[in-house]
């Protein structure tokens, strides 16, 4: 993703790859690093709710409630389908493979909570 950044810096698509290192940041727990990535994705892609979610999840693990409680409104804005309505609702989604699952369990989720999703 990085040297896709470096190569073709003015490309359209360049929120997602900066959403794709933000991302794998978190769910490693670097969470200052996935914070930075995160809102370079945000400013190309204002409208992408994933990247608002990430950011939120981001901002309740790093303390930062009020932030966090922001952008979780943010990601429900641009959805329809209510699955930032819940913790329960959002799992229903496809997580991967067991080790993956985790990871999103541990990082993802838990700063989900903070940013104030209840669980069902």
């Amino acid at each position: 993703m990085e040297q896709a950044i470096r190569l073709s810096p003015r490309d359209p698509q360049i929120g997602l790859w900066y959403w794709q290192i933000g991302r794998i940041h978190l769910l490693q727990s670097h969470v200052e690093e996935a914070i930075a990535w995160l809102e370079k994705a945000r400013s190309p892609m204002p409208e992408h709710n994933e990247i608002h979610a990430n950011l939120a999840s981001a901002y309740g693990l790093n303390g930062e409630t009020e932030r966090a409680t922001e952008e979780l409104a943010e990601a429900r804005r641009w959805v329809t389908d209510g699955r930032y309505s819940s913790i329960a609702r959002r799992k229903c989604a496809d997580w991967g493979v067991p080790p993956i699952r985790a990871l999103f369990d541990n990082t993802f989720f838990v700063g989900l909570r903070k940013a104030g999703m209840p669980e069902e």
